[in-house]
């Protein structure tokens, strides 16, 4: 059966991809479950976690379970309910509530800033954050599809602040990034983070400047700085409390 005979939308196709070891193959479960009740998970863990976890966490979440319960469950007509229980409960085990405080075995937090190409959003929500900080909160940024070099226009619009981004480049998203960091922070640009149970986790909707001028960027770094300046509040005051 071919792709063009079923459910074509994101989440069904990333889990019909998935082909587990033995005769079973995900594309038997994908298309003999409802696949209305797979987007309504996603639809339902969306609104839930909205602010929260980016869109792409929420179906790479949903993906990995439907995974997991195709290669154990026996009945294949449940996947989908269980599926929308077990993501439910691994995104909500894993949520921080906005204000809640962070947890760490360190001194000073660590924050990441994820944006895909890792070439602008998530570069000048680092920078400022490190800027106002000051050695207060660890700061890091990376991207799925990390890009050759940061926008210059980017560049252009920090340097104008007094915040140079000549020693920076992007870098790779991985794991061990995410594990490391207390509060992880995605920037509306369409990448997943891997999701660890005890950490704090954002979704920043921001405007991508990837292709816009100077003049159109500065609002972009603005709402960004004012962004940054709230948490670095909520961090300070949280470790002044703890």
């Amino acid at each position: 059966m071919d792709a063009s005979s079923f459910d074509a939308t994101p989440v069904v196709v990333a889990i019909a991809r998935r082909r587990p070891a033995g005769d079973r193959t995900l594309e038997h479960f994908a298309l003999t479950s409802p696949h209305a009740r797979l987007h309504q998970t996603v639809d339902e863990l969306r609104r839930t976690f909205h602010g929260t976890f980016g869109p792409e966490t929420i179906e790479a979440v949903v993906v990995d379970v439907f995974t997991e319960l195709a290669l154990t469950a026996h009945i294949t007509t449940h996947l989908p309910v269980l599926a929308a229980r077990h993501a439910h409960q691994r995104l909500a085990a894993a949520a921080r509530s906005p204000g809640a405080p962070v947890t760490t075995t360190a001194a000073v937090p660590e924050v990441l800033f994820v944006c895909v190409h890792n070439a602008g959003r998530s570069q000048m929500a680092a920078a400022l954050l490190a800027h106002h900080a000051n050695g207060a909160v660890r700061v890091t940024s990376a991207g799925s599809a990390p890009a050759e070099t940061i926008n210059p226009a980017v560049r252009e619009v920090m340097a104008e602040i007094g915040l140079s981004l000549d020693t920076e480049f992007p870098k790779r998203l991985t794991s061990e990034a995410v594990e490391a960091a207390d509060v992880v922070i995605t920037m509306g640009c369409g990448d997943a983070c891997p999701v660890f149970p005890g950490k704090r986790y954002l979704d920043w909707e921001l405007t991508d400047p990837a292709g816009k001028t100077p003049e159109q960027i500065r609002p972009i770094r603005d709402d960004i700085d004012g962004r940054v300046r709230r948490l670095l509040t909520e961090l300070t005051t949280e470790a002044a409390t703890s």
